[in-house]
C-alpha cells in the first residue's frame, strides 16, 4: 500500500495558488483513476482506489500547509505504514515551471509542508518536485506561491498535471523512470517524423568549351559549300 499526499492550503481562496499545485495533481489521479468519493480524515481529506495492481491513499491535509506533517503521520500510524510507503507531491521553487524530479529522502529546503512532514515522520520518504520556478528574490518567496498560476501558464500547469496522472501507477509500483518518462510525455512530447525524404541539392552543370576547331581557311570554305 502506498500513501500519496498532496501538499496545499484548504479552501476557495487557496484553489489555484502555485502553492496547491499538490492538490492538484492528487485531484487529477483520483479522477482519471476511478478513485472514491472525497472524505473527511485524518485532519484532511482522503481517497482510496488503486493505480495498477496496487492499493493506494490519497491524503489531502487541511491542517494548512505549516502543520501538513500531523495528518500524514495520523495516516501513516493508521494504516501501519512506513516513511518509505509515503509519496508526498509538493510546489517546488528551485525547479523552472513545468520540471517534475523523484527525490528520495534529503532536506526540506525551507518548505513549510515538507518541514513539518520531517518532524512528523522523518526525512525517509519520497517526494515529488513540481516546479513552479522561483520570484528572483527570497522576499517575494510568500506571495508569490500564494499567488494564483497566471493564464499563461495553464498550458505546462495542465502538461504537468496530466503526466503525473498518467505515471501515476509506475510511482506505486516503485518505478520512478517510469513515472518520469509519463511526465515527459506531456510536457516535452517527441517530435513526430514525416519520413519524407528532404530534397536534393540543384546542381548547376558547367558546360564544356566547344572543341577548337583545326580545320584550314580552304577547308572551312569548302565545307561550306558542299
Amino acid at each position: 500500500m502506498k500513501l500519496f499526499v498532496g501538499l496545499g492550503n484548504p479552501g476557495a481562496k487557496y484553489a489555484h495558488n502555485r502553492h496547491n499545485i499538490g492538490f492538484m495533481v492528487l485531484d487529477r489521479i483520483a479522477e482519471d483513476h476511478g478513485f472514491g468519493p472525497w472524505r473527511a480524515k485524518f485532519q484532511g481529506q482522503m481517497t482510496e482506489g488503486r493505480l495498477g495492481g496496487d492499493k493506494v491513499i490519497l491524503l489531502k491535509p487541511e491542517t494548512f500547509m505549516n502543520l501538513s506533517g500531523q495528518a500524514v503521520g495520523e495516516a501513516m500510524r493508521f494504516y501501519k505504514l512506513t516513511p518509505a510507503d509515503v509519496v508526498v507531491f509538493h510546489d517546488e521553487l528551485d525547479l523552472a515551471p513545468g520540471k517534475v524530479r523523484v527525490k528520495s529522502g534529503g532536506g526540506h529546503a525551507g518548505h513549510n509542508g515538507l518541514r513539518s512532514i520531517h518532524q512528523h515522520i522523518g526525512a525517509e520518504y519520497d517526494r515529488v518536485r513540481l516546479g513552479i520556478g522561483h520570484p528572483g528574490h527570497k522576499d517575494r518567496v510568500a506571495p508569490y506561491v500564494l499567488s494564483d498560476f497566471a493564464k499563461a501558464e495553464q498550458d505546462w500547469l495542465d502538461d504537468v498535471i496530466r503526466g503525473c496522472s498518467d505515471g501515476a501507477p509506475a510511482l506505486a509500483d516503485n518505478e520512478p523512470a517510469k513515472f518520469s518518462n509519463a511526465v515527459a510525455l506531456r510536457t516535452a512530447p517527441p517530435r513526430s517524423s514525416t519520413g519524407t525524404k528532404p530534397p536534393k541539392e540543384k546542381t548547376t552543370e558547367t558546360p564544356e568549351p566547344p572543341a577548337e576547331d583545326t580545320r584550314s581557311p580552304l577547308q572551312k570554305l569548302k565545307d561550306k559549300f558542299q
